[in-house]
């Protein structure tokens, strides 16, 4: 089961990485598009602003995975690695998930009545907003399942 959650996990991170592209082009786009065609602009800013929502979802995950997340570790350093591993553990049993099933639950409401309407941008009235409400459940679930993974896999 956690093979398959491990899985499951690296197959949304390796499909996520790719999001950076658009999120680029969408954000290039939007100097021209103003100035030079004088339309389109503010689409492809709602358009980068979902796809963005949804790469640091992702993003959080994966530099959990990769262990480069910024980390308060400077006394941890020193101790042994039975200590820290332990340390990493409690973390994630009264911090990570703890976390992560409070904003799965008191998001519950916002999340689904936005994507039951397909909540619009305030702005522009465009749709996909509610796509950015959808990045805060990818958030907390692959925060939740990466947690759930690391607590179960053995120690170092």
């Amino acid at each position: 089961m956690i093979r398959a959650l491990d899985a499951f996990v690296d197959l949304i991170l390796s499909g996520a990485k790719w999001l950076a592209l658009p999120i680029v082009g969408a954000l290039f786009l939007q100097w021209p598009l103003r100035d030079l065609v004088g339309a389109y602009s503010r689409e492809a800013n709602d358009l980068g602003q979902w796809i963005f929502a949804l790469y640091v979802a992702v993003a959080i995950t994966a530099a959990t995975r990769s262990g480069t997340h910024l980390s308060a570790d400077a006394l941890a350093r020193r101790y042994p690695a039975q200590w820290r591993d332990r340390l990493a553990r409690l973390g994630i049993l009264f911090g990570l998930l703890p976390w992560a099933i409070f904003v799965l639950v008191t998001s519950r409401n916002i999340v689904l009545s936005s994507v039951l309407q397909l909540e619009r941008f305030p702005d522009t009235y465009h749709p996909g907003y509610y796509l950015i409400k959808i990045a805060l459940w990818l958030l907390a679930l692959l925060v939740l399942i990466q947690g759930l993974i690391d607590l179960v896999r053995p120690a170092r």
